[in-house]
């Protein structure tokens, strides 16, 4: 069980969202740089980072530059994710560092384009599923899609996507517990490999996640709990192979 470190970039500051809403942020006084860098000392061998300003739409984004600086600034992989929804936005992130992008929007707007995606970067490209009561959420977690989780995982994985980033945004940030059983399901129903995120509260949270791998559920996102001191990166790390 990969266990994926995350930093959420608003106007540039580390924050944490509560269910997917802008205007339920928390802003912690951290330098994005300096806690990329220790989680990497710490021993992530991964990190997820998303950019909420081009997410919600805001194209003036102090976050993407933030995250390229990430990218420089640590040797470890970075899964970045955040408002890419043309083929130019993945090119350029990609060109600029990063080791997997994630697409959220497009992959519902565009399958097609998803596919030429595939085509060209391979298993770089992940698809982000964010979802609420089972369906799926879009343009920043904002507009409610008729289509579920499951349909457009199946949809991705038609078009060659070999992962995605699976959210239930009603427990994002809010340290509930993940929504294990309907990862699973995702998981399952599409055959990929899933990333869970949303709602780690505690380490056994994450045991429970290792405990359910064997459905497709590899690795898990972990955020809010490290920056409100649940555990700490080193004592979640070493649930990694136990």
């Amino acid at each position: 069980m990969l266990i994926i470190p995350s930093i959420d970039l608003r106007q540039g500051k580390c924050v944490r969202l509560a269910q997917g809403r802008k205007d339920h942020a928390t802003s912690y006084d951290l330098d994005p740089i300096a806690v990329a860098k220790s989680f990497e000392a710490d021993g992530a061998r991964m990190l997820h980072v998303v950019d909420l300003d081009r997410a919600f739409g805001e194209e003036q984004s102090l976050s993407r530059a933030v995250a390229k600086e990430i990218f420089r600034s640590v040797s470890i992989p970075v899964q970045f994710g955040g408002g890419l929804r043309r083929i130019e936005d993945v090119d350029e992130l990609i060109s600029a560092g990063a080791g997997r992008v994630i697409i959220g929007t497009l992959a519902i707007e565009s399958v097609e384009t998803v596919e030429k995606l595939v085509r060209i970067f391979g298993d770089a490209i992940v698809v982000g599923i964010d979802a609420r009561d089972g369906h799926v959420m879009t343009r920043g977690w904002e507009k409610r899609e008729h289509v579920t989780a499951a349909e457009l995982a199946r949809d991705v994985a038609a078009v060659g996507v070999s992962r995605i980033v699976y959210t239930d945004v009603s427990r994002d940030g809010m340290l509930i517990g993940p929504n294990i059983e309907e990862t699973c399901r995702v998981a399952r129903d599409s055959g990929l490999r899933v990333t869970a995120s949303g709602g780690v509260s505690s380490l056994e949270d994450l045991d429970r996640l290792r405990a359910v791998e064997e459905c497709g559920v590899d690795s898990v996102i972990v955020g809010k709990a490290l920056y409100e001191d649940r555990f700490t990166l080193t004592e979640a790390l070493q649930r990694e192979h136990c």
